[in-house]
């Protein structure tokens, strides 16, 4: 299935949104809802052709199956098509470190907004000055402070501009309504950060 994404216009940010291990639920599709109603043109690719799952552990079931090279050719192929005009990269959880790698990978990326998840720095990276926000349960099995301070150190490092929140209280996936984890107050919040933060770009 081809990433679904709305006529692009002379002058507005281009968001390329990654879904989570969940795959292209409902909740993603919202969520670019949102982005557009803010103004953005948004691309949301299917990583997982049509596959779904209502929880993070069958999701992961379906992302190891896949493999993580096919899932990493489809996202680029996905993105590749809009590279040349800018992009924003985001995604959830699975998809917001799939968002990291391409960005960091990407001279032309204009910002790096990740709800719920990260992935490792390589140690040449060079992030070239990328702003970047991370919104993220406290605590997230998923996210530990170990790691969230290393990551963030890595980040900085490499020459990123970042920003860290957190959610006490909330589930991994807080920003999914349809999910058990998802915690309405933390998800509204979210928003409205990474609203602002987008109109920064």
């Amino acid at each position: 299935m081809p990433p679904t994404t709305e006529p692009a216009t002379s002058g507005s940010s281009t968001i390329v949104l990654f879904h989570s291990v969940c795959g292209l639920r409902p909740a993603v599709h919202a969520a670019a809802d949102r982005l557009r109603a803010a103004g953005h043109e948004v691309i949301v690719p299917d990583l997982f052709e049509g596959r779904t799952a209502d929880s993070v552990g069958d999701g992961m079931e379906i992302k190891e199956e896949i493999g993580k090279e096919t899932l990493l050719r489809r996202a680029v192929t996905a993105a590749a098509p809009y590279s040349d005009c800018g992009l924003i990269y985001a995604g959830f959880s699975f998809g917001g470190a799939v968002a990291q790698n391409l960005a960091l990978a990407d001279e032309k990326a204009r910002g790096l907004l990740l709800m719920h998840g990260t992935s490792d720095i390589a140690e040449d990276t060079d992030a070239h000055d990328l702003p970047v926000q991370l919104h993220v349960a406290d605590p997230d099995p998923f996210e530990p402070h170990d790691w969230l301070t290393a990551w963030y150190l890595q980040m900085q490092r490499a020459g990123a501009d970042v920003e860290i929140y957190r959610y006490p209280g909330a589930g991994h996936l807080f920003t999914d309504p349809e999910l058990s984890e998802h915690d309405e107050d933390a998800a509204e919040s979210a928003w409205r950060t990474a609203l602002g933060f987008l109109e920064t770009l």
